[in-house]
């Protein structure tokens, strides 16, 4: 079946066509990335397919009852709200579905007749098939995996990456037909990423998502679709299948336009002859030439980053920490931690969101001060520092301006000089684009200029603090591209793992309480090795707990036990969760009675989901002890 599809979609902005006469359609159970560059339109399109923008022409066609969740690549929350407030007061299909129930059990209570109790009896139903009464519940495990625990905390008080945690968990909870995802991974740390892999690939709901996370993408998505200059291609596959016919494709049309080229060049010449058109075969070769002028193309490949920055050659002596330490408030950064830095290092950071990564990142570079312990830094070393939140622009500035502020000529390693404009090129900001103001760049072009900013200062130890967020897949190959032949120290802190993997040879893993694990080896080497440890520790525990309890048999042989404690409350807990049913059981009938007004229902309905909780937990209880004994 097919969940979702177009008919000639066309969108243009301003005079630029963004596509057109795009066609194309999503069915039941797909899994599919959208790829494309920056500034191509990738999210006006998911815009328009969510129902949030008009296209110019052409519409979009959703089967009847599918319901579609969307996740904005920046979420615009209201600061008014807590994040409770927020929910409560959404658009959300399971939300909408609980107000309706409490207006129905607010309406019977005030005025109990036929027609208020047939309303607050169908709202009951829907709440049953919905499985609707634990709802708050399982908002709180989301947001708990997703690391927002405060559920009354003012959305005003969130960082842009709270902010995205709490509309992921959100279009989450609503637990729609099909989901539409921006950039999902954004904001997240690895083990988030990893925990958002599972649950995707564990449901069957259907899926389109921008992402730049390749390990992301490939575990998720069986399906890519590539936005290239207004055109659609399909590829079943993963992300170097991918990239494998891509670049098939564009050999083919280089091949074409070079053929067409010199093709141009003959008709040009025999054109310049000034042919009359006398008889029909000059007239009809006129006509084919104006169609080949029209449709001549230099192909699609723009300009690489392929460039080396000059930069001050690096001494003997680099950066050395030693024994530094450094805590927030009872919070530990580092303990103790001591590392001398060597000429040409490519370190990655790895850790979860608030253990000090950035803060690390800014003690090296001398921007934060340190509880104890030195910091020797080599009279050589220049730092450039790319720090997540990006820098401050004038808004107004046109793009070209912002950079010749800086340098109006860029001198490259080899010793020659380019423009301040050839720069830019680099960089993939097209003529047109130069011109332009910074507030018409995307939040992905912005990203980009603030690298150039920071790489216009020809640093030796480049630090980049989250790159990676915002870039379009197509501009991240460009980047690996130009820090691979960067000569200099790379320090990178990423939660993107695929780009780390390629780039650094280690990574300083912060595990939290200031220890840091010094990992040489890619970051799928260390995440298995973790859970090694990690399986190994919890048997240790096991075998601890056993061994403690093992008593010998007349056989002389060892046999698990309980002890007696522990055998009294697996004797009780058989009784005790029959008694915790039949009580839940009570419960439902009295929910679904009509006979409660609108707060007994609400307290009622929070002693059934404590009820449910109980259940579960004693269950659970039992079938531990029933195994050991």
């Amino acid at each position: 079946m097919t969940y979702l599809s177009t008919e000639n979609l066309s969108k243009n902005y301003g005079h630029k066509v963004l596509f057109e006469d795009l066609t194309f359609g999503i069915a039941e159970g797909d899994k599919t990335a959208l790829i494309a560059e920056n500034g191509t339109g990738k999210s006006t399109l998911l815009h328009i397919l969510a129902g949030n923008e008009t296209p110019d022409k052409g519409k979009v066609m959703i089967q009847n009852d599918v319901s579609i969740g969307f996740l904005e690549q920046d979420p615009q929350l209201d600061h008014s709200l807590t994040i409770r407030d927020y929910i409560a007061q959404s658009n959300n299909d399971m939300v909408r579905l609980i107000q309706e129930y409490e207006r129905a059990a607010e309406a019977q209570a005030n005025d109990y007749n036929e027609e208020t109790q047939q309303a607050f009896q169908k709202a009951a139903s829907k709440m049953d098939a919905a499985n609707a009464w634990d709802y708050e519940q399982r908002m709180e495990q989301i947001l708990g995996k997703l690391n927002i625990h405060d559920l009354d905390q003012s959305i005003a008080t969130l960082s842009g990456g709270q902010r995205k945690r709490v509309a992921l968990a959100f279009v989450l909870l609503d637990d729609p037909d099909m989901l539409i995802l921006d950039e999902p991974t954004n904001h997240l740390d690895v083990e988030m990423i990893e925990w958002l892999e599972d649950y995707l690939k564990s449901t069957n709901k259907t899926l389109l998502m921008v992402t730049h996370d390749r390990y992301f993408l490939d575990r998720v998505c069986d399906h890519i679709i590539e936005l290239e200059n207004g055109k659609l291609y399909h590829h079943q596959g993963n992300y170097q299948y991918f990239l494998q016919k891509r670049a098939e494709r564009r050999e083919i049309e280089r091949k074409r336009a070079h053929k067409a080229n010199q093709l141009y060049k003959q008709e040009l010449e025999w054109m310049r002859r000034s042919p009359k058109a006398r008889t029909s075969k000059s007239k009809s070769r006129i006509d084919d030439f104006k169609e080949l002028e029209d449709e001549l193309d230099t192909g699609p490949d723009g300009p690489e980053l392929r460039l080396q920055m000059d930069m001050q050659r690096m001494g003997g002596k680099i950066l050395e920490l030693l024994n530094v330490s450094k805590s927030y408030d009872e919070e530990q950064i580092l303990d103790s931690f001591y590392y001398d830095f060597e000429k040409g290092e490519r370190i990655g950071i790895i850790g979860e969101n608030g253990v000090g990564k950035s803060t690390f990142l800014k003690i090296l570079t001398g921007e934060e001060s340190f509880d104890s312990g030195k910091r020797r830094v080599g009279e050589t070393i220049v730092f450039g520092h790319y720090r997540q939140e990006g820098l401050d622009f004038d808004e107004d500035q046109r793009v070209i301006d912002v950079i010749e502020e800086v340098r109006k000529v860029v001198e490259l390693a080899d010793g020659s000089k380019i423009s301040a404009s050839q720069f830019l090129k680099h960089f993939m900001f097209t003529s047109e684009m130069q011109y332009t103001p910074v507030k018409n760049l995307s939040g992905g072009e912005k990203r980009r200029l603030s690298l150039m900013m920071v790489l216009l200062e020809n640093p030796n130890f480049l630090v980049l603090d989250e790159p990676t967020n915002d870039l379009d897949l197509l501009t991240l190959n460009k980047l690996e591209e130009f820090l691979m032949g960067f000569e200099g120290c790379l320090i990178i802190a990423s939660h993107d793992r695929f780009f780390m993997d390629k780039l650094v040879d280690h990574y300083l893993i912060f595990e939290g309480e200031g220890k840091v694990h010094d990992h040489h080896g890619t970051y799928e080497e260390y995440r298995k090795q973790k859970k090694q440890r990690e399986a190994e520790e919890r048997a240790k525990k096991k075998t601890k707990s056993s061994t403690s309890q093992n008593r010998k048999n007349s056989s002389g042989n060892y046999e698990e036990r309980l002890s007696y404690n522990e055998r009294r409350e697996y004797n009780k807990l058989e009784d005790k969760i029959a008694e915790l049913e039949e009580k839940k059981e009570e419960l439902e009938a009295e929910i679904s009675s009509g006979n409660l007004d609108h707060e007994e229902l609400r307290e009622k309905s929070d002693e059934y989901s404590a009820l449910k909780a109980k259940i579960e937990e004693c269950t659970e209880r039992w079938f531990e002890l029933a195994e050991r004994a």
